[in-house]
């Protein structure tokens, strides 16, 4: 338990959860949403991950006597808001999206209700953790459509911060990578970790092939051998010499990967070694994959375009207040508008199981209407969680049935619409 988890907040959470203290508003009745205004610049759909995070780590969101006492000698908060934290526990709802689902723009995946003083501390914990994940499983799931099949490692811990790392993991998997390089993930989640050699291995020994031997001893011949570290010619011929022709593997991870691809794969067979597979790696995106599609590749790594940068843009989720004691409220801000009150959504779909479009409804439900998925499900009651969380596997398994169910132009990776519609109807009057 990490007993700082509520400090994982922003400081203006606590100066108003001191001023609905002090004039009566903390206990009014409260639903918050999350949702995304829009999708980054060239997505046509997101993927909901995190949410499984956000419930594990609930329990740990307490203040403890310590933490409060730094509140109290930094006056951040008073002491009738010090006496409120010190008994603090989340003790609302929390509903939305399964990991997994696809999300739209205005796509309501997660909805908070309670007391406003339980709810709004809540608001920069969930965002931090819902935007880095959904975020790393949007691009994640990019580059296993690019994949075309072919399986994806993910690599990133290096090039983020530690715990991100293991997120970031948990993301990609759910997207759809086979495995991952990051042992804390591994053990967490249960997700497959794997891993060989670096370069520095090979320049730990006197030659390459010397180094080659030394990983097959240990490893057998089924390991996968780092042959660019001086020329990978040379270094493909060393490890065919040393494994023989039934080398499992060869890894590249510089250069132009696809003429190099179809040099080696060309090598590799010359050289008898027709089975030994060829992985590719290097700060790969989903647009670097799908340039390869046509060549002699059989599965990537990928790690800094999962984790940072363009390949992992910010998902720009907000946690936005839209009722009040059972009143609609809204913001009016110019592009910053809300709809007020509590969604409802649903996913309706063609009788082949092609989805259509998107249905969202504040306060009330949709009309019915046949082949429609309610894409709404319960987390927290009373502050507990439900029983039956879906796993890490489940939600792999929606989210691939989700991308075979949406239009296939949904899937392309160049600029353009979302992959469906999202509306917003009043109550019993959708089409």
């Amino acid at each position: 338990m990490n007993s700082d988890t509520a400090l994982l907040t922003d400081h203006y959470e606590l100066t108003m959860l001191s001023a609905a203290l002090r004039d009566g508003t903390a206990d009014r009745q409260c639903v918050f949403e999350v949702f995304a205004r829009r999708l980054p610049l060239g997505r046509r759909y997101g993927v909901v991950a995190g949410t499984g995070r956000v419930v594990e780590r609930l329990s740990e969101f307490t203040f403890s006597p310590e933490i409060v006492d730094w509140l109290l000698a930094r006056q951040v908060v008073d002491e009738q808001t010090a006496d409120w934290l010190r008994s603090y526990r989340f003790r609302g709802d929390i509903d939305g999206y399964a990991e997994g689902e696809l999300y739209f723009p205005n796509s309501p995946i997660l909805t908070v209700s309670g007391t406003f003083a339980e709810c709004v501390v809540l608001e920069t914990f969930v965002l931090s953790v819902l935007n880095h994940d959904c975020a790393v499983a949007s691009a994640a799931a990019r580059m296993v459509t690019a994949a075309r099949g072919r399986p994806l490692i993910e690599m990133g811990s290096r090039r983020t911060h530690e715990e991100s790392a293991v997120a970031a993991a948990r993301a990609a998997y759910l997207a759809g990578f086979a495995s991952t390089s990051n042992l804390a993930a591994g053990r967490r989640y249960g997700i497959p970790t794997a891993g060989t050699a670096a370069h520095a291995f090979t320049l730990l020994h006197d030659d390459e092939k010397a180094a080659f031997a030394s990983q097959i001893d240990t490893f057998s011949k089924d390991t996968t051998l780092l042959v660019d570290t001086y020329d990978i010619s040379q270094g493909i011929r060393n490890a065919i010499a040393v494994a023989g022709p039934d080398l499992g593997a060869i890894r590249i991870d510089s250069g132009d990967l696809s003429v190099l691809a179809q040099q080696s794969r060309d090598l590799l067979d010359e050289l008898g070694a027709t089975d030994t597979r060829i992985i590719v790696s290097g700060d790969l995106d989903e647009y670097a994959i799908a340039s390869l599609a046509a060549e002699p590749v059989d599965a990537y790594g990928a790690g800094t375009a999962v984790v940072v940068g363009s390949g992992a843009p910010t998902a720009g989720m907000v946690y936005k207040l839209v009722e009040v004691d059972g009143q609609p409220v809204v913001k009016r801000s110019e592009n910053k508008a809300t709809v007020g009150g509590r969604k409802t959504a649903v996913r309706r779909h063609k009788p082949t199981g092609t989805a259509t479009q998107e249905i969202i409804v504040p306060q009330g439900t949709a009309e019915p209407q046949p082949h429609d998925r309610a894409l709404q499900r319960p987390y927290v009651r009373g502050g507990e969680p439900v029983a039956d969380l879906p796993t890490l596997t489940e939600s792999r398994e929606l989210l691939r049935r989700n991308l075979i169910s949406i239009p296939w132009e949904g899937l392309k990776l160049s600029q353009g619409e979302p992959a469906i519609p999202v509306t917003c109807v009043p109550a019993k009057e959708t089409p």
